[in-house]
Formats: C-alpha cells, sequence, structure tokens
C-alpha cells in the first residue's frame, strides 16, 4: 500500500484542501465528524490509524487491513445528532460497495445510504435523512486486493442532544417468569422515542440493580422466601429517562442454594459487531441478560483454527467479558493451532487447566460438574487411542463426589441427530455417565439445540439416565437437524443460549434466541 500512496499534485492539493473542510454542506448544517472519536475494524499498520480519516487533512488517511471484507470505520459524533451529508475521499483502495449505517447506542444500527457501483474519488452524499449519535461506513466490496482507505470522512448536519428532550415512553406489561430461591426472570414490552431508546433500567424495591438492551433480565442473588417489587425504567442516549412500568411483586421460593448458569459451544466466528451476521455478540448480549453464577462453553470457543490473535480479537470482544465465571472446555477446532490447545491454554490459563489438564472438576452449590476433553476421545483417534488417563480420572472423580447433583460437558455428543451423527467413541464415556448417575450431559459439536428425554447406555428413553442437551449454537454457522432419535424431545436449527436453573435437588433448562425469548423449556427434572 505505501508504494501505492496516490500524492495530489500541490495546486490540486491546494484547490481540494479549502473543499473538503468547508462545511457548506446544507444551510444550517455543520461539520460534526472532525476530531471525534474514532473506532475501525482494522489497520494496515500504525501509520494509518482511523483517527486520520477525521482529522480534515488531506494527506493523511486510514487504511484497512488488505484483502479482507467486510470492514468499517465508525465515528462517535458526541450526542444524537440529525445527519444530512457525508463526503468521502478516497485514495486508490476505494470501495465498489458500501452502507453508510446510524446507531444511537453503537450496538443498533440503520442503513441509511447503499452504495454500490462506487468508482472512487470523492462521493459527496447529500440529502440524507438519519439521526443517531454514531455513524459507520462499512465497506462490502473492494475495488482492488488490498483494503479499504480513506483520506477523509466527513459528516454534516447538527446535533439535537441539547434538544432532545422527549422521554421514552414507560415500559408496560412487566410480568415476573421463572422464579427460584435466588432468582427472579422478568420481561416486558419495549418502549418507544423519538430518536431511539438506547436501554432499561430494572428497580428492585425501588432501587436500580442491573441495566439491559432487551426486554429481559434475570435478577439474582436474592434471599430465599422474600417478597420483591419491580419497575423498569426506560432511557434514551440523551440521558432522558421514562417513567416507570407497571410494579409487579415476586416471591422467591424457600430455602436452598439455587443458581443459574449459561452454557453454549461452537462460538466465536472470525466476525465482529460491525457485520449484522455476526452472531456471537449477540449470543454474549444473551449471557448478560442471564446475569448468570457461572458460565459454561461447550467447546470450539474459537474458529475456525482458533489462534491466540483470534482468540483476542474475536472470542475476547464478546464471551471474552465473562472469563472471570467462565468454565470452558475444548473442541476439535481448538485442535487445530500451531500447537494443538496450545492458543486455547494461553487465552484462558488457569480458569481451562486448574490441575493442569485440560480436564477439571468444581463446585457450586449442591452440584457437581465434571469439566471433560472430548478430544482425546474424538472420531479421529483409532479406537485405542482413548485416554485412559482421563477416563481413569472422570470415573475417581464421580466415584469421590459427595454432592446429590452431577452434571458434565464435553463437546462431541454421544448422540445427535445433527450433521456429524453418533459418534461411537463416545460410548465409553456415556457408559460412564449413565453408570455413575449423572443428571444433565451437556455437548456441542452439531450446530444446533438438540433436548433429549433421559437415556440408558443405548440411547433408549430411561428416567434413570442422564439428560442430554446440545447447545451448538452459540455463533458458528448453523446445521440441519436430520433424522430425529427416538430419544429426542426437542430439535431445531437456530441459534441461542442455554439458561440452566439450578436449585439444590433439581433442574430445568431453557433455550433463549436471539430475541431474548424462550424458544424451548424441560420440564424439572429431580437429581438421581
Amino acid at each position: 500500500m505505501k508504494a501505492r500512496t496516490r500524492l495530489l499534485p500541490l495546486g490540486a492539493a491546494a484547490i481540494l484542501l479549502p473543499t473538503l473542510l468547508s462545511g457548506s454542506a446544507q444551510a444550517a448544517d455543520v461539520l460534526l465528524s472532525q476530531g471525534k472519536p474514532v473506532l475501525v475494524s482494522s489497520v494496515e499498520n500504525s501509520s494509518y490509524g482511523g483517527p486520520l480519516a477525521v482529522d480534515g487533512k488531506t494527506t493523511t488517511r486510514w487504511a484497512s487491513a488488505e484483502g479482507v471484507d467486510p470492514q468499517f470505520i465508525r465515528v462517535d459524533l458526541g450526542g444524537p445528532s440529525a445527519i444530512n451529508r457525508v463526503k468521502l475521499s478516497w485514495e486508490a483502495a476505494y470501495a465498489t460497495a458500501y452502507r453508510l449505517e446510524v446507531s444511537n447506542d453503537g450496538s443498533s444500527w440503520t442503513s441509511i445510504k447503499s452504495v454500490t457501483s462506487g468508482n472512487g474519488g470523492t462521493d459527496d452524499l447529500t440529502g440524507l435523512s438519519g439521526r443517531g449519535r454514531y455513524l459507520r461506513l462499512v465497506g462490502t466490496k473492494r475495488a482492488t486486493s488490498y483494503g479499504y482507505s480513506l483520506w477523509e470522512m466527513q459528516v454534516y448536519g447538527t446535533s439535537d442532544s441539547s434538544s432532545d428532550t422527549q422521554a421514552p415512553t414507560a415500559p408496560a406489561n412487566l410480568a415476573a417468569g421463572a422464579i427460584t430461591s435466588s432468582t427472579v426472570d422478568l420481561t416486558w414490552t419495549g418502549s418507544t422515542d423519538n430518536v431511539g431508546v438506547s436501554g432499561y433500567e430494572v428497580l428492585r424495591n425501588g432501587q436500580v440493580v442491573g441495566t439491559t438492551e432487551t426486554t429481559a433480565f434475570t435478577d439474582s442473588g436474592l434471599s430465599a422466601s422474600t417478597a420483591y417489587t419491580y419497575t423498569v425504567r426506560a432511557k434514551d442516549a440523551a440521558g432522558n429517562t421514562s417513567a416507570a412500568s407497571n410494579q409487579i411483586q415476586a416471591t422467591t421460593q424457600a430455602g436452598g442454594s439455587s443458581f443459574v448458569l449459561a452454557a453454549s459451544g461452537d462460538i466465536a466466528e472470525q466476525c465482529t459487531a460491525s457485520s449484522s451476521s455476526c452472531v456471537h455478540p449477540k449470543t454474549a448480549a444473551l449471557v448478560g441478560q442471564m446475569n448468570p453464577a457461572a458460565v459454561i462453553t461447550m467447546g470450539d470457543n474459537q474458529y475456525d483454527d482458533a489462534h491466540i490473535e483470534d482468540f483476542t480479537s474475536y472470542f475476547d470482544k464478546t464471551w471474552g467479558k465473562y472469563k472471570s465465571i467462565m468454565h470452558p472446555v475444548p473442541g476439535n477446532h481448538e485442535t487445530y493451532d500451531h500447537t494443538p490447545l496450545g492458543a486455547y491454554k494461553q487465552y484462558f490459563g488457569n480458569i481451562a487447566t486448574p490441575n493442569g489438564k485440560t480436564y477439571y472438576s468444581w463446585e457450586m452449590g449442591n452440584w457437581h460438574f465434571v469439566a471433560i476433553d472430548s478430544t482425546e476421545f474424538s472420531p479421529g483417534l483409532a479406537a485405542n487411542a482413548i485416554s485412559d488417563e482421563q477416563l481413569n480420572w472422570i470415573k475417581q472423580d464421580l466415584a469421590k463426589n459427595t454432592k446429590p447433583c452431577v452434571a458434565a460437558y464435553y463437546h462431541h455428543p454421544r448422540y445427535t441427530s445433527g450433521d456429524h451423527g453418533d459418534n461411537d467413541k463416545m460410548a465409553t464415556l456415556w457408559e460412564t455417565m449413565v453408570q455413575s448417575k449423572v443428571d444433565l450431559v451437556l455437548n456441542g459439536h452439531d450446530h444446533h439445540y438438540e433436548r433429549f428425554y433421559p437415556q440408558n447406555a443405548d440411547g433408549d428413553k430411561d428416567a434413570a439416565g442422564p439428560v442430554q442437551i446440545i447447545g451448538g449454537g452459540g455463533g458458528a454457522s448453523l446445521y440441519p437437524v436430520k433424522t430425529l432419535h427416538p430419544a429426542t424431545a426437542k430439535a431445531i436449527s437456530t441459534y441461542g443460549v442455554l439458561k440452566l436453573n439450578m436449585s439444590d435437588n433439581a433442574f430445568s433448562t431453557q433455550l433463549i434466541g436471539l430475541d431474548g425469548k424462550t424458544i424451548d423449556a424441560s420440564p424439572t427434572y429431580t437429581c438421581h
């Protein structure tokens, strides 16, 4: 790219500079973007950072990584604004297709202009009618084999942060869902606003106890047999707060040490929230909505070859915010690193290897959890390659357990109606789960959701066996569901996160979809 830098003749630059810096886009419009904070999806190198595209200079530029679509540059206008004009001065590496998007919160985006036949040079896009705090240009098709490069991106309009005094409407239909001895699930109907709702505050007994961008929230850490009152308020980007919703009362169940867990597998593709098709930022938001006591991952945390730079660039930006309460296991994609499992161990550290192994156990409340590395049992290995060391450890760990409820999780499922099919290499492990009276087994690998009735070693319905759930919809591309097993209770090819409601001697599960609503719910099972 440096060898291709297109320099303007001095005279032409002198003519162009006043034009670039002119604020006469429309009568009342002003240049809103110059010198404002910028976020970009990538840079070619440190000489071409995002702020250089809004510094008012024609000799500096932002350049994205070469050969990658899509890419974006986002400018924070500092507050809600009416956006009427955007002027783009392209370097030789321009976009033939791109779109302009606006957002009030930097998360939910609305397209205000799409260009499909760009020819470089200067694009002066007028007559726009966008409104938001953030303006984002998303390049979707490059004109060259390089990246995207802008000398300047200028956003014109009027700031309305001082004039937006209209509060959102009050949330409606606040209701309590599942209630345990320590948690209350809340849902409500969303508010409307003249500019846009940025989020909601949840109030317990008149005090704010949490915020969420969705219309659902799990309040946790509550006392048993206690009545709580709840209301919800909406806020917009200008800081206006709505009136409170209807007030409800919810009473927690008696006794026990109930808690909520979030669980999923097959999570982070190599994409970011700048792409509307990128799912793992959305499933990470679902985890936040659940407010879990801990997070379980069932392998293939990072795609495609799970290098350390992939973990830090993708997984860490979304699900990584829950790393401190996470209990992961690896999948086959973690073995595709230069050193198999090398980046997985480096990224998670002691969290994933508390005893120096990639398998371990941990406890919470009345539950014992066994985290298993099923890559040692995976289909690519010979039949005699099963790890006797790990299998013996699992049997000994389960034999020593004193907790009344037991859950195990690992990547490769024994039984599945999905793309990979049943895995005979998991038979010995599954038999161990059945013999040890394990209550719940969680898997990934197949990118769909499937909940089974309790099964025995042969995969037949048997109330004495474990409940097996495949939660492979954490973000990677979905696989189809094929012929259902006789013991399948529910199977669907969809994204979502498992919400596990654990009590002293029982459990129930839900699949929460990307819209925050429950797609499937299990009955309540009593521990063996």
